[in-house]
């Protein structure tokens, strides 16, 4: 990964200047890179570097034949089994790779995961804590592997603790179904991420995933919105509650009087496999069709919502499609403005066929 490359160049650096020896070997064990046939996928691959997995998104056809990937590595290192080795997916067997660094001193395993939304319905019932930073998200039922994310895994390098409570997603008992809902608060930015400009971090959950290597230089783009969708949506239905918070800041962490936080709460259709963010899931000529909250204002009990989607035009629905579900606990999170303390509880939400 970019971070621990730009820590090794540091360290090799200064052992240059102590004296002149043999550069030392490659540490990093890393799958940079996956591909195979782009027919046999639905959406682009994806490596969770953090939580050590790999997902793939496949046709029908791929799951049943299975798929040859070719990985690119770390420099020197060596994976088992071999790149370009077949794996299939219409059987109970786990599949995972072993990557050995060129120095031989460290190995990482990755998991790979044939993601397939079967049913597009959650009650938000099962949640997952990662290990070295202590943020949660929520999954399935069929997989560990989640088809959800949110800021926290950046906002995991900004400081914060590893109570799951210090993040702005996590899980909650105060639910309208079942013992769990999802809920997102807007909090305070660290004094790590003060010195970027950044005062608050806003609460998200998002159908996606969330690109760790994108994080620092292009944060936008590091929140990738949408996973692979069949069928006709007609409606986005759900439950929530909502408090904003009780002084509303601009990015420069000023107090705007009179100004009060909103929620958001969105799902946005749209064709091809490359998944939009932050910067274009509003305007992309790729959108077909949009079901939105139509205002985010305070629901002190759960109130239900039932969104028609809006259809900016016929679909083809031999299209490739992909699905997003975006909210936020601030509206204009994404331009860290917002109310610190802000709240959204999510529940029970469903894309309608």
């Amino acid at each position: 990964m970019r971070l621990r490359k730009l820590c090794y160049l540091a360290g090799l650096i200064g052992s240059l200047q102590a004296c002149i020896k043999d550069a030392p070997m490659n540490p990093e064990a890393d799958i940079e890179k996956v591909t195979f046939d782009k027919s046999l996928m639905t959406g682009d691959v994806f490596i969770d570097q953090a939580n050590g997995l790999i997902m793939l998104y496949l046709t029908p056809e791929a799951y049943e034949k299975g798929i040859a990937p070719q990985l690119t590595l770390s420099s020197g290192a060596s994976v088992m089994p071999a790149s370009g080795d077949s794996i299939r997916f219409n059987s109970t067997e786990v599949h995972q790779y072993v990557v050995t660094s060129a120095d031989g001193h460290n190995k990482k395993t990755y998991k790979v995961v044939g993601v397939n939304i079967g049913t597009w319905k959650w009650d938000f019932e099962k949640w997952i804590q990662n290990e070295d930073y202590g943020y949660q998200h929520p999954i399935g039922d069929e997989d560990s592997a989640t088809v959800w994310s949110s800021g926290n895994p950046g906002i995991a390098f900004s400081g914060v603790g590893e109570d799951p409570q210090a993040y702005p997603l996590r899980t909650t008992t105060d639910a309208y179904h079942g013992k769990y809902a999802a809920e997102m608060v807007t909090r305070e930015g660290t004094v790590l991420s003060g010195w970027v400009g950044i005062k608050l971090f806003a609460g998200s959950l998002f159908l996606g995933v969330f690109d760790i290597e994108k994080a620092f230089a292009h944060p936008l783009e590091a929140t990738q919105f949408g996973q692979p969708y069949r069928g006709e949506a007609v409606r986005f239905t759900g439950y929530y509650k909502y408090q904003p918070g009780p002084k509303y800041q601009n990015k420069a962490g000023d107090i705007v009087p009179g100004m009060i936080d909103s929620c958001s709460v969105y799902a946005v259709l749209y064709t091809g496999t490359t998944r939009l963010d932050a910067t274009n899931i509003h305007t992309s000529d790729r959108i077909v069709a949009t079901a939105a909250l139509p205002e985010g204002s305070a629901k002190a009990n759960w109130t239900r919502f039932d969104l028609p989607f809006v259809m900016k035009r016929k679909v083809n629905y031999d299209e490739k499609l992909m699905m997003a579900i975006v909210a936020s606990s601030s509206q204009y999170g994404d331009k860290y403005e917002g109310a610190i303390g802000s709240r959204l509880v999510l529940d029970s939400l469903e894309i309608v066929h």
